[in-house]
Formats: structure tokens, C-alpha cells, sequence
């Protein structure tokens, strides 16, 4: 099972901030977001905060709740 290797920059940890964004403007809490995912709130925190690995498989969960595509949230155009 492959990981969506964004969550590593540079050598370091980095911030979903993609994912935050969407979640708060969704009105979810980590709580909801784990619930809707299968998971606990403590492993999707450390998904936002770039200390767990993500799951190609989670990512296409977390695409499909808010109808989008995983390159979407997880692979933006920097401009």
C-alpha cells in the first residue's frame, strides 16, 4: 500500500495546510473528520500535522468527503 509522499518536504514534516483549510470551511471537526474516515481523532490529527504517513487509500477517502480529487488536496500547483 503506497503513501502520498507530500507529507514529507525537504526532509522535514509539513503541515496539511490544504486539508486544515478545507476542513475548517466544511465546519468538521477532527472528530468528525476521523469518524467519517474510520479512524481515531488522535491518528487524524497526526494526519494534519504531517507526523503519521497517509495512505493513498485515506487520501481518496478524504478527497471523496469533500468531492474532490486526492491531487487536489494533497498535490496543489504552487504558484
Amino acid at each position: 500500500m503506497g503513501y502520498c509522499n507530500i507529507i514529507v518536504k525537504g526532509g522535514s514534516k509539513m503541515k496539511l495546510e490544504k486539508l486544515i483549510e478545507l476542513r475548517n470551511k466544511k465546519g468538521y471537526s477532527q472528530q468528525q473528520m476521523a469518524h467519517k474516515l474510520g479512524i481515531s481523532q488522535t491518528h487524524y490529527c497526526l494526519l494534519e500535522i504531517g507526523q503519521k504517513k497517509l495512505y493513498y487509500d485515506t487520501a481518496k477517502k478524504i478527497a471523496k468527503i469533500f468531492k474532490l480529487k486526492p491531487d487536489d488536496i494533497f498535490y496543489p500547483i504552487e504558484k
